[in-house]
């Protein structure tokens, strides 16, 4: 009997194992089901700006590159100057932000379902590289703003986002006391702080040198 049973493992053992292979094949180099993104990865050699360390291999189009730099885009008609104007240092932070969820295929892992009407799939608990959430923060704590959560709740009766009435606006540290509280909250958990470090392969880089790779393939990778 134990000698079938272990057959039985030596059959079924390559079976399961192509499984698994498969299983993580399908979060690697993938894009999401969402309002902008291309259907499958490729190389767009017109991306702008910030955006255009994923010209190699991105989801997003060299349209979608160059509204994520423009406030109140078409994209998602989003006024990051709703408690007035966000400083520059701050709002490239946002931009890096967009680049990344519009035109990373590197999101596989952390891709879930969404609520909303206008997109399908959304990201979840993505692990940041601390320097990145800290510098993040750093560059922001002066910039205003009078919501946590700003996936929710805003007043669109203009067309563009506005506070909700009776919300005041503060500075961002003190709507947001920590880097993790930033990262984590802004976008209703779509980033998770993590102590890890830029090239340590364990957590997303939102900059990078693209000379030198893009070091969040191999992060997506450990996490599929």
């Amino acid at each position: 009997m134990a000698a079938v049973l272990a057959l039985l493992v030596l059959v079924a053992w390559p079976a399961a194992s192509a499984a698994v292979a498969v299983a993580q094949d399908s979060l690697l180099n993938v894009c999401m089901d969402a309002k902008h993104h291309k259907t499958e990865p490729g190389p767009e050699g017109q991306l702008y700006g910030q955006c255009v360390l994923w010209k190699d291999n991105a989801c997003c189009t060299a349209n979608t590159s160059v509204e994520a730099h423009q406030d109140q885009s078409y994209l998602y008609n989003f006024n990051w100057d709703h408690c007035g104007a966000m400083p520059e240092k701050c709002k490239r932070h946002f931009i890096q932000d967009t680049c990344l969820y519009e035109c990373s295929p590197n999101l596989g892992p952390w891709i879930d379902q969404a609520d909303n009407s206008w997109r399908k799939e959304r990201i979840r608990d993505v692990p940041l590289c601390q320097e990145d959430c800290e510098q993040w923060w750093e560059d922001c704590q002066d910039a205003v703003t009078c919501k946590v959560n700003w996936h929710k709740g805003w007043n669109w009766t203009t067309g563009t986002n506005q506070c909700p009435k009776g919300a005041m606006c503060q500075k961002f540290k003190f709507v947001f006391p920590t880097a993790a509280a930033l990262c984590e909250q802004i976008w209703s958990g779509s980033y998770r702080y993590t102590s890890h470090h830029r090239g340590s392969g364990r957590c997303i880089q939102m900059w990078f040198d693209p000379a030198q790779g893009n070091p969040n393939v191999a992060v997506a990778q450990y996490y599929a």
